[in-house]
């Protein structure tokens, strides 16, 4: 799914929802995420609406697909990203 999702960045923008800890994302992000890191996750859901297509990815798609799972269960229109961030070829983003 990762290159899937790599092309259809080229071609639109993507609500894509990164449920890594703050570490890992500083450490590089695709630019333009929702971060909703999986431990305080309901915390976060005011970030997004039933109304929009998300992808939620993590590190490896583990934690990704128990975040998927939720909000697909709470009427979210969600997409896995199987194989995450690990495999992911596309510029990254650097906190500092």
């Amino acid at each position: 799914m990762t290159f899937e999702l790599e092309q259809l960045m080229k071609k639109q923008k993507l609500n894509i929802i990164d449920v890594r800890e703050q570490d890992e994302v500083d450490n590089g992000h695709i630019k333009g995420i929702i971060h909703m890191p999986l431990s305080s996750f309901g915390r976060h859901l005011n970030k997004i609406n039933k109304n929009d297509e998300y992808y939620v990815i993590c590190y490896s798609g583990a934690r990704s697909t128990q975040a998927a799972q939720f909000l697909a269960n709470q009427g979210y229109k969600v997409t896995n990203v199987m194989g995450g961030m690990s495999i992911y070829q596309v510029e990254l983003v650097y906190e500092v």
